[in-house]
């Protein structure tokens, strides 16, 4: 089951984690169309963050198409994964983790492997236009 997440010393507006938690989960499958969030009241709560900041993310969400407020129904997602099946999905992350560990024996830390990611991802992204 999908859970939001907070991380306060992230440096990432509250409101923008939650956009970016749904975007992912959406993506890995984990959330799918038709899927009900949670009440603005209820993640404000669980996750002690001012309602606003619940209702700013979830504006942000129907903004993108990820998601439409039904009124006194709630919030659902309502767009699709363009992701992978999910063996498929297990398999690529099977030997992501492995080379994580790997990465870990080397002596890198996360801030370490995590700039190397963003660093080839670049690099990918910029061969593959």
């Amino acid at each position: 089951m999908f859970r939001f997440r907070f991380d306060a010393g992230s440096g990432v507006p509250p409101y923008l984690q939650l956009v970016q938690q749904v975007e992912q989960a959406v993506r890995l499958g984990e959330l799918r169309v038709g899927d009900r969030l949670p009440t603005v009241k209820d993640l404000a709560r669980t996750l002690v963050i001012n309602p606003n900041t619940v209702l700013k993310a979830y504006r942000e969400l129907e903004h993108r198409g990820l998601a439409k407020g039904r009124p006194g129904r709630g919030t659902f997602v309502e767009r699709e994964s363009n992701g992978l099946a999910e063996s498929e999905q297990a398999e690529l992350r099977a030997g992501l983790e492995t080379w994580l560990a790997t990465a870990r024996d080397a002596g890198m830390d996360a801030e370490d492997i995590a700039a190397l990611v963003a660093a080839v991802l670049h690099d990918f992204k910029e061969e593959h236009r």
